[in-house]
């Protein structure tokens, strides 16, 4: 078996990302071990150019779902927040579009592994990324075809999965149960 061979392992949490569906997960390609670096159009490629295109527009559409889905999140933000929000949401459909170009969810993944304790640094619950990811997916159903959007359904499923793993370690500002808070008042 060569190095270039695809592992049909999934990616499970002890690797780091929490994906439980069985994607090819390509080997390490630092250049250091001398493996060529992830083949960019290896997925969709056309589909990874046209959502780059109109990233601006898919995240706007986006957080307009996300916000018709939980009204919640106007009241608990303003708009400055709202336009960060906005603007991270570009960020996911850039990287929603390296995921869709390589057909590999590790991009979106790490993606969303990394920038959680940045939203807990801002006090906003990773479930609302969850829900913006949701809004993005509901932007992309006129863009794309069946299986460029099954792809974008499974990057997206594996963001939100990382979203939930984390959203659950203790710091995220998300609503507590009224029992466990009554509880572990003292602690």
């Amino acid at each position: 078996m060569s190095p270039l061979d695809v592992s049909t392992q999934p990616v499970t949490v002890e690797k780091g990302i929490a994906i439980q569906h069985g994607t090819p997960i390509l080997p390490a390609r630092h250049p250091n071990l001398g493996l060529a670096p992830a083949d960019m159009t290896r997925g969709f490629a056309g589909a990874s150019r046209r959502i780059r295109a109109d990233k601006a527009a898919i995240a706007s559409r986006g957080l307009d779902e996300a916000v018709n889905d939980d009204p919640s999140l106007r009241a608990r933000y303003d708009d400055a927040m709202l336009r960060r929000l906005l603007r991270d949401g570009e960020l996911l459909v850039e990287r929603l579009a390296m995921s869709l170009g390589a057909d590999d969810v590790r991009w979106i993944a790490e993606y969303a592994e990394w920038i959680a304790p940045i939203y807990r640094r801002r006090r906003v619950p990773l479930a609302d990324l969850s829900t913006l990811c949701a809004g993005i997916r509901a932007a992309l159903t006129g863009e794309l075809d069946e299986a460029e959007l099954a792809a974008a359904d499974r990057a997206l499923e594996a963001a939100e999965l990382v979203f939930s793993r984390n959203g659950r370690v203790a710091g995220d500002t998300h609503k507590r149960r009224a029992i466990f808070k009554w509880m572990y008042r003292g602690v």
